[in-house]
């Protein structure tokens, strides 16, 4: 339980030490791990499309700084968490929603501090987050006591836990997930992210397509010397179209534009283009990146469900 215990203590530091903390966290393991340090750097070039020393120095710093911010986010009161976000811009988006009686899909990606984004509208509203156990045993009841507060409802990244999600919006009410997550095999189409093939979860695009759903893009911007959050709000650029093929390609343009307003705190360490999570048939197209290459043999999975409750629904 050292974990846990190491947790908690680093919890009651200000925000402004976690962060100090954390961009020499980000540093050292830039340094401890040569393949981590070449991800991160090819990624970022692929998107920016050029070598930028103070962006990449900024990037390794500000995934230190994401990863030492969790026991704030986790351990702190609610409260306190909430009012770190000094600023929230585009809230109108959310009210206006809510006035036609529209449920809402808020789309978070890996940019910013992300943990922070449901626990900002779960103090107005209610919203149901998709939930993934961490990779760590030990930090799942402090990930589960973080999230599920107030008005903040976890459902799991099960059938289950998405025919949840679809039951929410049909009621009218929020959920939020992250869209930049590899999916398991069945659960994603082969889809361009900043010009190269990517295996993207269908999710996102099948709950869009829930009858009367409103889409919302949010990021929370992390300040400088932990001075708190921006709480941004966004509405789409381009409108959905139905097609799930066609609304993945969309979602996947639509956060490329969020990154690309602070490369520096996207997770390009992140390996976002291996395949799914687990043993599968297909590989990698070498042309079309936007080509379904569902795994044929896959057994129905929670995407297939969502869309076809969404196009049952009245």
């Amino acid at each position: 339980m050292l974990s846990q215990s190491a947790f908690r203590l680093l919890s009651r530091l200000p925000l402004s030490w976690l962060h100090r903390l954390g961009g020499w966290a980000g540093w050292l393991t830039y340094k401890a791990s040569p393949s981590y340090a070449r991800r991160v750097r090819e990624n970022l070039f692929n998107a920016i499309g050029r070598e930028d020393e103070t962006v990449l120095r900024a990037a390794i710093v500000e995934a230190g700084r994401q990863a030492l911010e969790l026991p704030f986010i986790w351990g702190r009161p609610a409260s306190e968490v909430v009012a770190s976000a000094v600023r929230t811009e585009g809230w109108e988006l959310v009210e206006a929603a809510r006035a036609e009686g529209a449920g809402i899909l808020f789309i978070t990606p890996h940019l910013g501090c992300f943990e922070i984004t449901a626990q900002c509208i779960a103090a107005r509203i209610p919203i149901t987050v998709l939930y993934r156990p961490p990779r760590k045993e030990v930090l799942q009841p402090l990930m589960e006591a973080g999230r599920a507060r107030g008005q903040m409802r976890t459902a799991p990244a099960d059938l289950s836990g998405v025919r949840k999600l679809v039951k929410t919006l049909r009621s009218h009410e929020a959920v939020g997930m992250l869209p930049d997550q590899v999916p398991g095999a069945g659960e994603g189409v082969w889809s361009t992210f900043f010009g190269k093939p990517a295996w993207t979860m269908t999710l996102a695009a099948r709950l869009a397509a829930v009858k009367g759903v409103r889409v919302i893009y949010t990021w929370a911007e992390r300040l400088p010397r932990g001075e708190g959050y921006v709480f941004r709000l966004q509405a789409p650029t381009e409108a959905l179209t139905g097609d799930i093929d066609t609304d993945v390609a969309i979602i996947n343009r639509e956060v490329e534009r969020m990154i690309l307003q602070c490369p520096q705190q996207y997770l390009w360490g992140y390996n976002r283009y291996k395949g799914p999570r687990r043993e599968r048939e297909d590989v990698a197209p070498q042309g079309d990146a936007g080509a379904d290459a569902a795994n044929p043999s896959a057994t129905t999975s929670a995407a297939d469900t969502a869309g076809t409750d969404a196009e049952r629904a009245p």
